[in-house]
């Protein structure tokens, strides 16, 4: 601008205007090139750094260990990956593309003062660092709003997925009026420190403006209080016209800054997410198990110890037991006695704190949890099916042809059913399978282990949630179809175990008897005879009725 500014005389212009406009043309068409370069590089490398934090986070999380996910409200998990991350994908990029962009444009600014309006800058270095020590007074409080707002968010969306989860006993028990309440509470709890934010961010622009306006006029005055003479009006008009924007360019640059560190906070949790310890290994190249590993399912605990957090005592204490390859064995005890420990300690869902368990010779915490996992069967007590379809649920991997998948179908006695339905077995499957009755799926879930033949088959209580009919099918078809097989079960139902070779009996961790169920008996085993003291019970309970009603009105329900 010095360059092409008219001199005061009546000399004339040593330009051309036609140098003037190609001049121009040439800046216009250079900081249009200049944008679209820049626009392309922000899209692309923010794109990729998303992805990748993303990748990252997400591996880190179907890789955590299930002590993370109890301790770990699921409100929580969402908030990382919906909101901050859409905060990393939508705004990261432009809030940084802005910083550099007022970095680049006030150095721009500072090299032409340099060179027309020196002076200047004995003015504007003080007010440079005054902007500085705004920031550096900001920046501590914001960004711990920032943390209380993210933090604060994740609650009302974990009250949100229980609430629909729920929403059928809500409306049951008429509790509408409270559950909205307490959103509203939470919602009030997230907005405090997010409007305490924003407005620390006001307090900080409202001071930057008014020390740029406050500079500009002192500028301003100083520059008319001037004699005639004393400085080239065309180069006062030039420094009054960058003064303004230096001043202004330096508090957008403050604020570009802050505002790009505040949402520098969703990157920061996103990262905590991707740092998670992870399981063990999926494999261990040096210990592979043997490819028709584990052939009779023989499953040995020596002096197990496990316990779900090293503040934590311990679930189960000095197990020492053998499974016999190829029995059917029953582990009972009352709540909180360890059984189902038992099992996330065979599958090695929690890592056992000192002692091992083998099967079939093979230490299975040396091996990778793949190799582990993908040799086992288990039916658990809650049924779980995925969105899509009959086929994909019980064959998610496509590992089975469609006349083996109707065999399995035809034995848990559901081919009728998937017969019926128009898309077969193509037939939908909602979200949790919801459109399937419990029996329904767990039956699935039946299928599914009938599928994948393995040599041990775990039932997690897997009868408890299902109805008596349920029940007889399943058991029927675990005696029939996993006859060569090891079948380890949590009991729910002394029935259910009263057939099995061997009984064991866990209560506070330990073992407390071990037996064939005749020794048991006779032994006078108290799990056995309490829970066969309900059967008498109901029995005493059925006849007594019988009498007062009559046979004809009442059904046994033990036939």
């Amino acid at each position: 601008m010095v360059w092409a500014s008219p001199t005061t005389t009546d000399e004339p212009g040593k330009i051309g205007l036609g140098l003037l406009f190609s001049v121009y043309v040439a800046l216009s068409v250079g900081s249009a090139l200049g944008v679209l370069v820049r626009a392309m590089l922000l899209g692309i490398a923010g794109l990729l750094t998303s992805q990748k934090l993303f990748e990252g986070m997400l591996h880190c999380l179907l890789r955590a260990p299930m002590s993370f996910f109890d301790s770990t409200p699921t409100g929580r998990i969402l908030n990382r990956a919906s909101t901050d991350q859409s905060v990393l994908d939508l705004e990261m990029a432009g809030k940084l593309g802005w910083c550099a962009f007022s970095i680049i444009q006030i150095l721009g600014t500072i090299a032409v003062m340099s060179q027309v309006a020196w002076p200047v800058f004995v003015l504007f270095i003080p007010v440079t660092a005054i902007c500085f020590w705004y920031q550096q007074y900001y920046i501590p409080t914001a960004r711990e709003l920032a943390r209380l707002s993210g933090i604060q968010r994740a609650p009302i969306l974990h009250h949100f997925a229980e609430s629909l989860t729920g929403a059928a006993t809500i409306r049951a028990f008429g509790q509408e009026y409270r559950f909205i309440n307490a959103n509203l509470n939470l919602i009030d709890n997230h907005s405090r420190p997010w409007f305490h934010n924003v407005s620390a961010m006001e307090w900080l622009s409202f001071r930057l403006n008014m020390l740029s306006n406050f500079v500009f006029a002192f500028s301003l005055i100083l520059l008319v209080s001037l004699p005639k003479g004393f400085i080239n009006p065309s180069i006062a008009g030039l420094a009054v016209t960058y003064g303004l924007n230096l001043n202004s360019q330096l508090a957008t640059i403050i604020w570009n800054i802050c505002n790009a560190e505040n949402k520098m906070i969703s990157v920061e949790r996103i990262l905590q997410y991707s740092r998670i310890p992870s399981e063990a290994p999926l494999f261990i190249e040096e210990n592979w198990p043997p490819r028709n590993w584990p052939e009779t399912g023989t499953i040995r605990f020596q002096n197990l110890q496990v316990r779900y957090a090293e503040h934590l005592p311990s679930v189960l204490k000095d197990i020492t037991c053998t499974i016999p390859g190829r029995k059917k064995v029953g582990v009972v005890g009352r709540t909180g006695s360890g059984k189902s420990t038992l099992i996330q300690a065979l599958f090695r869902i929690v890592e056992p704190r000192d002692g091992s368990i083998i099967i079939d010779g093979v230490d299975i915490c040396k091996i990778g949890l793949h190799d582990l996992r993908s040799r086992l069967s288990i039916i658990p007590q809650d049924p779980t099916l995925f969105e899509g379809t009959v086929r994909g649920n019980l064959d998610p991997l496509n590992e089975y042809t469609d006349k083996q998948i109707w065999e399995v179908l035809d034995k848990c006695q559901l081919g009728e059913l998937i017969r019926s339905n128009e898309k077969k077995m193509d037939a939908t499957v909602v979200e949790n399978g919801e459109n399937w009755s419990v029996g329904q799926r767990q039956l699935f879930c039946l299928g599914r282990a009938l599928l994948k033949r393995s040599s041990i088959l775990v039932l997690d209580e897997a009868t408890a949630s299902v109805d008596s009919a349920t029940d007889g099918i399943i058991q029927q078809t675990i005696s029939q179809e996993f006859d060569d097989c090891t079948v380890v079960t949590i009991a729910h139902r002394v029935h259910t175990v009263i057939d099995s070779d061997l009984i064991l009996v866990l209560s506070d961790g330990r073992i407390l008897e071990y037996d064939t169920p005749a020794k048991l008996l006779e032994r006078g085993g108290f799990i056995i005879l309490e829970a066969y003291q309900g059967i008498f019970n109901k029995i005493h309970s059925f006849h007594k009725l019988k009498s007062m009603w009559g046979s004809s009105n009442i059904e046994d329900p033990f036939i």
